[in-house]
């Protein structure tokens, strides 16, 4: 049996969805004019910036609702980039769409990714880059970037030059960032130490772009790199499972 308190209880918790319901429709409503008011003037702001720039020529944008949509083409990713970039610096712009087209070289797969590769070499060249390990593929001109960097300077360095590269049209960031941690930074160092002090792997250290990479995350170590024989990454192996610390050690690296 259902009692009348119930019924009346019902009835109060039904009328107050329907008012809060109400609320949000009004709500949305305010915000859509709010946000519309500005149109005129962003449009005429991003059009008057992209017109300014050479670099731009073939940019069109729209605006509706605060959200620029840009269109068109460029000849570098990074102008893709840049572009957008530009249309968030402008006064009350919620959103930009990024439908940009990179019209550039065409550039073989194969070419690109050897290209790219060549130039990740020297990303950060010098004691900080052994903690950073990059790796990539490219289908279609799509440059999908995978690995981890120490401090996240090295990922933007590297990003940075996939941007610039003719014949790139997009880019997937699957890098990550080491979490900060004391305990990871001390396994680094005692794993660098153990690796590059060994009479058989310290040829590793004298070509700065072609380390060893030692990853370290939540005390765990992944050797990545290249080295000329199997007993050296045997012995690369054998050193980082000796470091005291570390839970367990992945060794990747590849026999040239």
């Amino acid at each position: 049996m259902i009692t009348w308190g119930t019924k009346n209880s019902g009835f109060r918790k039904l009328a107050g969805t329907l008012f809060a319901v109400g609320l949000l429709s009004l709500t949305l409503a305010a915000q859509t004019p709010s946000a519309a008011r500005y149109d005129n003037q962003i449009q005429t702001a991003i059009t008057q910036k992209l017109a300014s720039k050479s670099q731009f020529g073939d940019v069109k944008a729209s605006t509706e609702d605060g959200i620029v949509t840009l269109t068109g083409t460029v000849d570098l990713y990074q102008r893709k980039l840049d572009a957008a970039r530009t249309a968030r610096k402008i006064a009350d712009v919620t959103g930009v769409r990024n439908l940009i087209t990179v019209a550039g070289a065409n550039v073989p797969d194969a070419q690109l990714e050897q290209k790219l590769a060549t130039k990740l070499r020297f990303v950060r060249v010098g004691y900080d880059n052994t903690f950073d390990y990059f790796a990539l593929g490219v289908k279609d001109g799509v440059v999908t970037v995978e690995g981890q960097d120490r401090t996240g300077i090295g990922r933007d360095e590297a990003l940075a030059d996939i941007a610039n590269m003719p014949g790139v049209k997009d880019v997937v960031d699957n890098v990550t960032v080491a979490p900060v941690s004391n305990f990871d930074d001390a396994i680094r160092v005692r794993a660098l130490r153990a690796i590059y002090r060994d009479s058989t792997l310290s040829k590793y250290a004298m070509d700065p772009a072609r380390p060893i990479r030692i990853i370290v995350a939540n005390g765990h170590v992944t050797l990545y790199g290249s080295v000329d024989s199997k007993m050296d990454k045997d012995v690369a192996g054998i050193r980082a499972n000796g470091v005291f610390g570390a839970f367990s050690v992945d060794n990747k690296l590849q026999v040239d």
